[in-house]
């Protein structure tokens, strides 16, 4: 039995909204330990097919043996969803599902380097392949890079400061574990009452430049939009505001019915088009108290989806 084993959040309300069904095609683009994956399958009986893959050899390992029951109707690969189309035939999926973000497995493994509350090598690639670790990030990044994305990414208050003390402490000695740089940052930033480590924000903006997440995440979307046939629904699951603010202007985009030259948005300019998709929920959804109390990590969860016209 796999020691991957992760809770998949908002199943019921994904399933509400993808509508598996007999004969239909779908793709779970960050398989995980095959939650998602098993739940749809079980809804598209007795022959619908999903694609899975996953950046990490781990989470596609347990679900090839959690989804062992339905041998015959899916194909999972290890690789980058951001890359599905290359092997999805476009025009195809009733559904795409893209379940952001780091799985619990990844944070209790101290020897991935995900988890600031356990001591482990900074490493955080979701894909062991890579060379780019954690540690190669912060000892050998510029200043301007670090104090930028922990800005955008994280939201990080005082990063420029907290990124030239970095600087300075690395030419002193250098970051080579989680409990090294979460015990800095809290020295020059203390908790004063809030309820997180004052190094979270630092090592999410890590975490996510480390396996350019942002960057997989765009490329992801427009490939989901090519491997769905029309009426195919995309369902996306952020945890945070810079996943969710990318997800909301690919589809404010998709959706428009004219098109701007240039990218600037003059409407003198526009030319009229018809939208490539449409949003199917207006506001996010979000998990039940009820989820929430069995699963704290889902509270930040959020939902959107859109149709394919």
């Amino acid at each position: 039995m796999s020691d991957f084993v992760h809770q998949p959040v908002m199943v019921e309300e994904v399933l509400a909204w993808l509508q598996p069904r007999a004969g239909g095609r779908y793709v779970d683009g960050t398989v995980g330990g095959g939650g998602h994956a098993a739940r749809i399958l079980a809804a598209s009986a007795p022959d619908g097919w999903l694609y899975g893959c996953d950046r990490d050899a781990q989470a596609v390992a347990a679900a090839a043996e959690r989804l062992a029951a339905y041998a015959g109707r899916f194909e999972l690969r290890h690789g980058n969803y951001a890359e599905l189309d290359a092997w999805v035939p476009p025009g195809s999926c009733d559904g795409v599902l893209l379940d952001l973000g780091v799985s619990s497995p990844q944070l209790d493994q101290p020897e991935r380097g995900f988890s600031l509350l356990q001591d482990g090598p900074l490493d955080m690639r979701m894909d062991a392949r890579q060379s780019l670790t954690a540690a190669g990030l912060i000892n050998e990044a510029p200043v301007e890079y670090l104090a930028r994305i922990f800005q955008e990414f994280a939201d990080q208050p005082g990063a420029w400061g907290l990124a030239r003390a970095i600087e300075r402490e690395r030419q002193r000695r250098r970051f080579e574990t989680t409990r090294q740089l979460a015990d800095f940052i809290a020295a020059r930033q203390p908790r004063a009452g809030k309820r997180t480590h004052p190094a979270t924000q630092v090592f999410l903006a890590l975490r996510m430049a480390v396996n350019d997440e942002l960057g997989a995440l765009q490329r992801g979307l427009a490939a989901a939009e090519r491997v769905l046939r029309p009426g195919g629904r995309l369902c996306v699951i952020t945890f945070h505001s810079a996943e969710d603010r990318v997800v909301k202007a690919f589809g404010r985009e998709a959706a428009r019915d004219y098109e701007c030259p240039g990218g600037v948005d003059v409407p003198e300019l526009r030319r009229p088009r018809a939208p490539r998709l449409r949003w199917l929920t207006r506001k996010a959804v979000r998990p039940s108290a009820a989820e929430c109390a069995a699963n704290p990590r889902s509270r930040s969860a959020q939902l959107r989806v859109l149709e394919k016209c």
